[in-house]
């Protein structure tokens, strides 16, 4: 008689455990499409992130561009209004700065 409840109680047992494992299959089954669900918006997140990133690098580069450039213009009119409006000292000028270049490299 004792063995018939120490069966039943171990059936009883090995159906609850089996419940349980049942159950957490279903909760790790959730947490993985819970973690893949997350995982994708945060991709989402994180590209948008660095497109927006990259557009305003971009337009930044591009305003440096057209600056740099509008300078090497201004610079560049500048000196050929300085060379029109004083043509002698700018040939001597350059003469001068020749005349330099070609000491340094002939002394290597």
């Amino acid at each position: 008689m004792t063995r018939a409840q120490t069966n039943g109680a171990v059936e009883q047992t090995s159906a609850d455990l089996s419940a349980q494992i049942e159950t957490l299959k279903a909760d790790v089954a959730a947490l993985t499409s819970t973690f893949a669900d997350y995982a994708r918006a945060q991709k989402e997140h994180l590209g948008a992130t660095a497109e927006d990133t990259y557009e305003a690098a971009k337009q930044k580069g591009a305003e440096t561009a057209h600056q740099a450039r509008q300078q090497a213009r201004d610079a560049y009119a500048g000196a050929e209004k300085a060379v029109r409006d004083n043509p002698a000292a700018s040939v001597g000028i350059a003469a001068g700065v020749g005349f330099l270049v070609g000491l340094l490299t002939a002394r290597r």
